[in-house]
């Protein structure tokens, strides 16, 4: 057992904000259960040593706990940050939890950490890297506030960092690439006329990992149970070495009415695995 001065994640507290009363239904055995595959006393570790931490200082400082190093290709292509300019970034997500962090490192340290992720909310519970977050919640009676939220975030005065597929990468017919993407930063993009930077983030998890999504997507559907497993898929990562590739920005203008929103985000898409 790690030796934690304070926990800051404990997962009875997390299951009651997400799911009420009905929390207490959950039987013991499955919370001890989701309690190991999340590693929560390896994650509070680092939470309660990096406590003073915020922003890309906390993420770099997860990247040296988990012993990853970065390999970054075409950081020239990053904008100037004194272009007096905002931009939409926009990588794959092949990891669902190292891709993260780390393209969050680039940009952070480039920018003075003037770029926000829009993430799912369950991320607010790291309090090293909530400023850096817009959370976002899709179901329930949050889910009508997404809008209003994206659009808040795209008028202020910072650069964006988006997943488009909301979903992390699944293996299909052998292929590990992410599902269809989400046109939201498109529309937004061209709304507040900010040119599109694509990134390629090069790793995959296990083969376990793409087994269980791959059952989870055709069988569950509504409920993401492979998501559960990525903080045990980011411990697994530990030691590995991961590269990120960054492209030449596209400018919103391209995005015409010459294809439909969500044929433009396939295109970038496609942009992205071509780096």
């Amino acid at each position: 057992m790690i030796n934690i001065s304070e926990q800051t994640i404990v997962l009875e507290d997390v299951l009651k904000s997400k799911m009420g009363d009905k929390a207490r239904y959950v039987p013991g055995f499955l919370v001890s259960y989701l309690k190991r595959i999340i590693h929560q006393d390896w994650l509070n570790k680092y939470i309660w040593d990096a406590r003073d931490l915020v922003g890309s200082p906390w993420l770099k400082g997860a990247i040296d706990y988990l012993n990853v190093t970065i390999k970054v290709e075409g950081q020239e292509n990053l904008p100037d940050p004194n272009d007096g300019k905002f931009y939409t970034f926009v990588s794959n997500h092949p990891l669902g939890g190292i891709d993260g962090v780390s393209v969050g490192v680039v940009l952070g340290e480039h920018y003075n950490d003037n770029f926000r992720y829009l993430v799912n909310d369950l991320l607010m519970n790291l309090p090293g890297l909530a400023p850096l977050c817009i959370p976002v919640n899709k179901t329930g009676h949050q889910a009508r506030s997404f809008p209003a939220m994206v659009d808040a975030g795209f008028k202020a005065p910072h650069h964006m960092l988006m997943f488009p597929a909301g979903l992390c990468s699944r293996r299909r017919n052998g292929e590990i690439k992410d599902l269809e993407w989400k046109k939201t930063f498109i529309v937004k993009s061209v709304e507040t006329q900010r040119d599109v930077v694509p990134i390629h983030f090069i790793g995959q998890n296990s083969d376990f990992f793409y087994r269980l999504s791959n059952i989870s997507d055709r069988l569950v559907k509504k409920v993401n149970i492979a998501m559960l497993y990525l903080v045990d898929e980011m411990y697994k990562n530990q030691g590995q070495t991961f590269t990120i590739r960054i492209g030449k920005p596209i400018p919103w203008q391209t995005f015409d009415h010459s294809k439909t929103p969500n044929q433009w985000a396939a295109y970038v898409k496609e942009q992205v695995y071509n780096i």
